[in-house]
C-alpha cells in the first residue's frame, strides 16, 4: 500500500456556506428519488389532495412536482430555501411530536445546493402566484399558476460532476422514482397522483379508499390473497392487509410499512412480521402486505436517520409483541371455516406436470371398495350430484372412524346436515372421490373443492401438536402413547448421548427414549397424536434436533420446525387410498384447525372452483 501523501497542515477555519450546503446534500439528495420523496412529503404536509410528479431522464434530468396545497406566503419564499428554517416544529416539545412528514429544515436548501431549482407558489387569498429561483438569495417576483406549489428542480449535480457519474442508469434512476410515489401513495388513498417520464403518463391514481389503492399498486394477485386486519391495543393501532401465504414472493418487494403514515424499513418490525409467518411461509420465500401502526407521536421518534426511513420506539417490545400478535391471529382466521382466498371467477389453467399423463377419467385410481356419499343438496337443484352413486343411508356414518383404517384421522361427533344448510356447517362440502392417491374431490354449495390430503392433515397435526406442547409447558399432562413392543433399533454414540443427556426435554415433547446399550437405543412411548407413525424415523429426529440445537432452543425457538418435521411424518402419504368417511373426516377437522388454508410450508391445502367458473370452463349459457 502507499504511504499518505504529506500536506501542510491547514487553520481550522469555518466552511463557506455553500460547501457547507453541498455536504448537507450528500446526506438528504442521495440519488434523485430522495428529491421526490422530500417534495412529496412536503405537498401532503401543505394539505394537498392533487399531487403530479412529472420526471425527465430518470429525474436527473427534471424533477417537477406540483400540488393543490396551501401554498407558501411570497415573504416566507426566500426562507423555504434557507438551511434549517420551516414551519413545522419551533421547539424541542415539537421535535418530540412531530406529526407531519418532513421536518428537518433542510431538504429544499440541500436540493438547491446542488440542482437548480424554482419554486413557484399562490396560496388562497393570493390575486397571483410567486416564484423565487436558485437560493434563498433569490429574488421573490410574480408569476402566473394556480393555487398551490410547483417545485422544479433541474440538472441534479451539474456543480458536483463526481456525484453525477455514481448514478445509476436511466432506467434505474426512473425505477427508484417510481417504487417512492408508490409507498407514498400506497399510504395517502385519499390524495390523487399521477406519474409521469418524459412526456409520457405512466400511472395515475384516483382518491380511492385503502382496498382499491392496494390493490392498484400491488397488484390483482395480492387483491385475491390478501386478508384484512384492524386491530388496536392501548395507545397502538395496526390496520391494511396481510397477503395469504399463497400470495408470498421470491423477493421482499410487496412489503410497505407504514408509522404514523410514514413509510419504514425498520428491522423490528420486519422481524415481528416475519415471525408472525414462520408457521405458514416457507423459509426461502417472503410475505407481502400493507400495514400501517398509529401511535402517539410521542412514542416514536423519527430522527435517528436522514433519510427518516428508520425509527426507535419507547417500548420495542410492547411493539414488537403487538404486530407480532396481531398479524398472527389474522393469519390464524385462514382455516376451512373461512370463504376461498380467491373465488374462482377466472378458472386456473396450471400447466399439466410432464411426469403426470392427462387422464379422461379417474375411476380406474379409486379402490375397488370405496363408496360415495349422497349429494347434501335438493334432489334436482343445479348443485345435486346425479349419476353418483348413493350408497351410504345416513352422513352420521361419514363421522365415524372405520374400526380396519389405518390412517390416523381422528372421528368427529355424528351430525345429520340434511337439516340445516350445509354450506354453513361444512364450508368444505363433501368427498365424492380421491384422485390419483392425493387428491379429496368435493361438493359444497359453491361447486367444487380439491384438497390435497397430505399437506392438509400435516397442518391439522401440526396444530394439535403445538396445543398438546403448549398444554405441557403450561403444566397439563401431554397425552402419550407406550408401545406394547418397545422399538429398537441401532444408534451410533452421539444419539446414545443426546438420548442420554436430554430425557427431560424428550418427556417434555411426549417421547420415552430409553439407552439399552452402548449401541441401541428403545423408543417407548411417543405421543399420542403420532401413534401411527413410524416410531424409530420420529425419534431419530427429535434426536437430530436436540443434539443440533440444545434442549432448551428446540422447546423454544426450534419447536415448530421440529413440530412441522413430525406432523410430516405422521400425516397421511399420498397414494394412501381414503374411504369416504375418512376424507369427510378430514375435511371436518380442516374446517376447525386454524390457518389449514395452507400446509406448513406456505402452500395451499384446498382450492375452490365455483358453478360460474365451471360454466365458463364448458362454455355453458354462451
Amino acid at each position: 500500500m502507499n504511504a499518505p501523501v504529506s500536506t501542510k497542515p491547514r487553520p481550522i477555519q469555518a466552511l463557506p456556506d455553500q460547501l457547507i450546503s453541498q455536504i448537507a446534500a450528500g446526506e438528504v439528495v442521495e440519488r434523485p428519488s430522495a428529491v421526490v420523496k422530500e417534495l412529496l412529503e412536503n405537498a401532503l404536509d401543505a394539505g394537498s389532495t392533487q399531487v403530479s410528479i412529472r420526471l425527465e431522464e430518470g429525474g436527473v434530468k427534471r424533477i417537477a412536482i406540483t400540488d393543490n396545497g396551501r401554498g407558501i406566503p411570497p415573504d416566507e419564499l426566500p426562507l423555504a430555501l434557507a438551511r434549517h428554517a420551516t414551519s413545522k416544529i419551533a421547539s424541542l416539545t415539537d421535535l418530540e411530536n412531530v406529526a407531519t412528514l418532513g421536518f428537518r429544515g433542510e431538504a429544499l436548501a440541500s436540493i438547491a445546493a446542488v440542482a437548480a431549482v424554482t419554486v413557484t407558489t399562490r396560496t388562497a387569498d393570493a390575486p397571483h402566484a410567486w416564484q423565487i429561483v436558485g437560493s434563498h438569495q433569490g429574488t421573490v417576483s410574480p408569476s402566473s399558476g394556480a393555487h398551490g406549489t410547483t417545485i422544479d428542480v433541474q440538472d441534479l449535480y451539474f456543480n458536483t460532476p463526481a456525484r453525477r457519474k455514481f448514478l445509476k442508469s436511466e432506467q434505474t434512476e426512473y425505477g427508484h422514482c417510481a417504487e417512492v410515489v408508490r409507498r407514498i401513495a400506497l399510504a395517502r388513498p385519499d390524495v390523487s397522483f399521477t406519474l409521469s417520464h418524459n412526456g409520457k403518463t405512466i400511472d395515475h391514481w384516483n382518491v380511492s379508499d385503502m382496498a382499491k389503492r392496494c390493490a392498484h399498486i400491488l397488484g390483482n394477485e395480492f387483491a385475491e390473497a390478501r386478508l384484512p386486519l384492524d386491530e388496536a391495543g392501548g395507545p397502538l393501532r395496526l390496520h391494511g392487509y396481510i397477503g395469504l401465504p399463497t400470495a408470498s414472493k421470491a423477493r421482499a418487494d410487496a412489503q410497505y410499512f407504514y408509522v404514523n403514515g410514514r413509510f419504514v424499513r425498520d428491522k423490528l418490525l420486519l422481524h415481528a412480521v416475519r415471525s408472525a409467518y414462520q408457521d405458514v411461509l416457507h423459509g426461502d420465500r417472503f410475505p407481502s402486505y400493507a400495514l400501517a401502526l398509529d401511535l402517539d407521536p410521542a412514542l416514536v421518534d423519527v430522527n435517528v436517520h436522514p433519510s427518516k426511513i428508520e425509527v426507535r420506539f419507547r417500548d420495542s417490545r410492547t411493539v414488537h409483541q403487538f404486530v407480532f400478535h396481531a398479524v398472527q391471529r389474522a393469519l390464524a382466521q385462514t382455516s376451512g371455516s373461512a370463504p376461498p382466498p380467491a373465488a374462482a371467477a377466472e378458472v386456473p389453467q396450471p400447466a399439466a406436470p410432464a411426469w403426470r399423463p392427462q387422464q379422461a377419467s379417474f375411476g380406474s385410481q379409486l379402490a375397488p371398495s370405496a363408496t360415495f356419499s349422497p349429494s347434501p343438496f335438493p334432489p334436482g337443484s343445479r348443485y345435486d350430484a346425479p349419476g353418483v352413486a348413493q350408497r351410504t343411508d345416513s352422513y352420521g356414518a361419514l363421522f365415524a372412524q372405520r374400526e380396519d383404517a389405518a390412517a390416523p384421522i381422528a372421528p368427529l361427533p355424528a351430525s345429520t346436515p340434511a337439516s340445516a344448510d350445509p354450506d354453513e356447517e361444512h364450508p368444505l362440502g363433501f368427498a365424492l372421490a380421491q384422485l390419483h392417491g392425493i387428491y379429496i374431490l368435493a361438493q359444497n354449495r359453491r361447486g367444487m373443492v380439491l384438497v390435497d390430503m397430505h399437506a392438509a392433515h400435516e397442518r391439522i397435526l401440526y396444530e394439535q401438536l403445538k396445543r398438546a406442547l403448549d398444554a405441557s409447558v403450561d403444566g397439563q399432562q401431554m397425552q402419550v402413547q407406550p408401545l406394547l413392543i418397545p422399538v429398537t433399533f441401532y444408534a451410533d454414540a452421539v444419539e446414545v448421548g443426546t438420548a442420554s443427556e436430554h430425557q427431560e426435554t424428550l418427556q417434555a415433547l411426549g417421547f420415552d427414549i430409553a439407552v439399552m446399550s452402548p449401541t441401541t437405543l428403545a423408543v417407548r412411548s411417543i405421543p399420542t397424536l403420532l401413534k401411527n407413525a413410524d416410531a424409530q424415523t420420529l425419534a431419530r429426529d427429535v434426536l437430530r434436533d436436540v443434539r443440533e440445537f440444545g434442549g432448551s432452543r428446540v422447546l423454544v425457538e426450534r419447536r415448530n420446525e421440529l413440530l412441522g418435521t413430525l406432523a410430516c411424518h405422521t400425516a397421511v402419504r399420498a397414494n394412501r387410498i381414503l374411504s369416504v368417511p375418512e376424507m369427510n373426516a378430514l375435511l371436518r377437522q380442516m374446517e376447525q384447525t386454524e390457518r389449514a388454508d395452507q400446509c406448513n410450508h406456505g402452500r395451499p391445502t384446498w382450492v375452490q372452483l365455483d358453478i360460474a367458473a365451471l360454466d365458463k370452463l364448458f362454455l355453458r349459457g354462451q
